[in-house]
């Protein structure tokens, strides 16, 4: 009897620490969403950079307004990454659902993930191809674009992209490394190269493309060059 009184109060104390891990976990998921609206006014930082800086390597990053970018890289951007970006409400589901059936794997699928996306990825995920990161991504993507304004969301990701081999995000540091000179004074011709690059920026190479990456930069200054609407929804300057 008396080892039986000295067992009981165990079972109350695994409730309490599993009730404490639930809240845990909570909390961490609703996190996300509760700093989604603060980043209206502040500037934030990607897990990318967090990662990077914790484990002591090289982080360059100088954060920029989007009316401090030259015009064209936005609209470069958009057409490389998200052409239905300002049409859609965070999820390009028509674009995911052909990287899907082109893949036969949701984790496979690649194209798939738009600007809003790799914004909820970066802020507040992890890099990689899991269900379950996507699980969590579709649900922020479409949060973030609730809650922020499409010109707002293109800032950020010109913010927070992976620019460069060695710790480079943003425009800004990606801009200085490939040409020597500021987001500000990018040309059409070398907006479209950083965009080029976007996808594999370790490997690919603006400031010395090769004949695809050339390719493909010719075919996103023609796009940009035309893409009226989505200057006006991001309330670019001519």
């Amino acid at each position: 009897m008396s080892s039986a009184n000295a067992r009981s109060p165990v079972l109350p104390r695994v409730f309490r620490l599993v009730r404490w891990l639930l809240l845990l976990i909570l909390l961490l998921l609703l996190l996300p969403y509760l700093l989604t609206p603060l980043y209206r006014l502040v500037n934030p930082i990607s897990t990318p950079m967090l990662w990077r800086w914790a484990s002591g390597a090289k982080v360059e990053r100088a954060y920029v307004p989007i009316d401090k970018v030259a015009r064209p890289l936005p609209l470069a951007v958009m057409a490389a990454e998200d052409a239905r970006f300002c049409s859609h409400s965070g999820v390009d589901w028509k674009e995911l659902r052909e990287a899907i059936e082109d893949a036969d794997d949701l984790t496979e699928a690649r194209g798939g993930s738009g600007i809003t996306q790799q914004v909820a990825k970066n802020l507040f995920l992890w890099p990689g191809r899991s269900f379950v990161r996507k699980a969590l991504e579709f649900p922020l993507a479409l949060w973030i674009d609730l809650t922020l304004p499409k010109r707002r969301v293109m800032e950020i990701y010109l913010n927070i992209a992976e620019w460069g081999p060695d710790g480079q995000f943003g425009a800004e540091a990606g801009a200085r490394r490939a040409f020597g000179k500021s987001a500000a004074a990018l040309t059409a011709r070398e907006a479209a190269l950083m965009a080029a690059v976007l996808p594999n920026p370790r490997r690919r190479d603006a400031a010395r493309p090769g004949p695809g990456v050339r390719r493909l930069a010719a075919i996103y200054e023609v796009r940009a060059r035309a893409s009226v609407s989505a200057a006006v929804c991001l309330g670019l300057g001519r």
